[in-house]
């Protein structure tokens, strides 16, 4: 028996921009039909350069790519019609109200009469929109524009959904309803959804697989669970009250007996360690004996943040505030831009 063609491949894809400013450096993505497939990554790393690629909205400058069985440069027309999109920034009509949206929708897929009459009312429903339908869009509130840009991504019934950062913006119980709404798309309607986050709480609660990417890159790729279960023991974060020599600390914690993975980065230290509990005063104090005074210690099970750091080399959260400091991010240029 053959084994099913994958929903999303992605070979090789690299994209720059001008500046060489390099995008994807060899991006693979493979997402099999009927799973929810997380692309995990800070602000710049090459997500959404890669829905981009995926959805026709660019071209790459290397590599190949087919979603739903269909070649992206071959064949965008058939791609587009067997997908859904959810960008980053709403495409409804602000000055239309939810049910004129839907209906616009509706018939650039063909669709029309009854048909589509049944089809807005069953997302209007769906999305706890019936109500807001006749209100113009530019009143709503943030969570229920996300939820209408959700249903305009469904009126044609797609093969594969593409949620870019679903959820930025949202207040935290907005937040909580989206992930709601996803896991039952992806329960109740069989999707094949593939989502870009910065989020780390948002790929560990949703996504089946996931693949952390960095620098436009995938470092790895597994489940949440297979991922964090390759971290040995606990995570041990050291906050120090000034920046100590990353060489020394290294050097002198490394021969702690238990710990490995030590990294130093400014006046931050990370280690993993088999038990955490048990190491935290042997760390302590060979931190004091090379002149490193400690502000604050914690231990915790390994988490994604964990796995980035493994992975990447630098905290989850450094890298965010990194790619926020550049402002031509590619991430940043408009979605419809195809350089």
């Amino acid at each position: 028996m053959s084994t099913p063609a994958p929903a999303v491949a992605a070979r090789a894809l690299i994209k720059t921009y001008p500046g060489d400013v390099t995008a994807l450096n060899g991006m693979d993505v493979t997402v099999e039909a009927g799973t929810v497939f997380g692309l995990l990554g800070p602000n710049g790393a090459g997500k959404s350069t890669t829905v981009k690629i995926l959805t026709t909205l660019a071209r790459p400058d290397s590599g190949e790519a087919t979603v739903a069985g269909h070649d992206v440069l071959r064949h965008p027309d058939r791609v587009r019609r067997a997908i859904g999109v959810v960008a980053q920034k709403s495409g409804a009509d602000p000055v239309a109200t939810g049910r004129e949206n839907l209906r616009l929708q509706g018939r650039l897929y063909g669709l029309k009469g009854a048909a589509l009459t049944r089809r807005v009312d069953e997302l209007l429903e769906r999305f706890d929109l019936a109500e807001a339908g006749a209100r113009i869009v530019r009143g709503y509130s943030g969570g229920m524009l996300r939820r209408l840009d959700v249903a305009l991504g469904l009126v044609h019934r797609p093969e594969v959904l593409f949620l870019d950062e679903p959820t930025t913006g949202l207040d935290p119980e907005a937040r909580t309803a989206m992930w709601d709404e996803i896991s039952r798309l992806a329960g109740d309607e069989g999707l094949t959804i593939l989502l870009t986050t910065h989020y780390l709480e948002e790929a560990d609660r949703l996504a089946e697989r996931i693949a952390i990417v960095d620098r436009g890159r995938v470092v790895v790729e597994g489940t949440p669970d297979e991922l964090k279960g390759e971290l040995r023991g606990d995570a041990v974060h050291v906050e120090l009250r000034k920046e100590g020599d990353r060489v020394v600390l290294t050097a002198v914690l490394s021969g702690l007996p238990g710990v490995h993975e030590v990294l130093v980065e400014g006046r931050r230290v990370s280690v993993r360690a088999d038990d955490g509990a048990a190491a935290v005063p042997a760390l302590l104090a060979a931190l004091e004996r090379a002149g490193a005074a400690v502000a604050a210690a914690t231990v915790a099970r390994p988490s994604l943040d964990d796995v980035y750091l493994r992975y990447a080399g630098r905290r989850f959260s450094e890298a965010e505030s990194q790619s926020r400091s550049q402002s031509q991010s590619p991430e940043l240029l408009p979605a419809g831009d195809a350089r």
